[in-house]
């Protein structure tokens, strides 16, 4: 298939190719929010709750050194719940690609 063969207005007129772009949009951006939002209440805790983030959990652990470290468990189990939810928009994209040259000559 050639790429000058495909009519990409056409694709991207189509409701599957909408819908496609609308998901995916709206779960990138609630993803985003809620992963900036997760970073930035460790300096806001840093900066407004000292005697919270002080205090100790166990030995010389506090909780700020605790949700320091959750920062990271956070971001891989949001990679994770990409990776799940992506499988979704790759079949969509699948069946769009599929049906690329269809697609154009409607």
């Amino acid at each position: 298939m050639s790429a000058n063969s495909i009519n990409w207005a056409a694709i991207d007129n189509d409701p599957r190719f909408q819908r496609l772009h609308t998901k995916k949009a709206a779960f990138l951006t609630w993803l985003m929010v809620l992963s900036t939002a997760y970073y930035f209440l460790l300096p806001i805790g840093a900066a407004y709750f000292q005697d919270l983030y002080r205090t100790k959990v166990f030995g010389v652990v506090n909780f700020g050194i605790l949700f320091a470290l959750s920062q990271f468990v956070v971001a891989w189990a949001i990679a994770g719940f990409y990776t799940m939810k992506a499988k979704e928009y790759d079949a969509m994209a699948q069946e769009l690609i599929d049906d690329a040259q269809k697609i154009g000559a409607r």
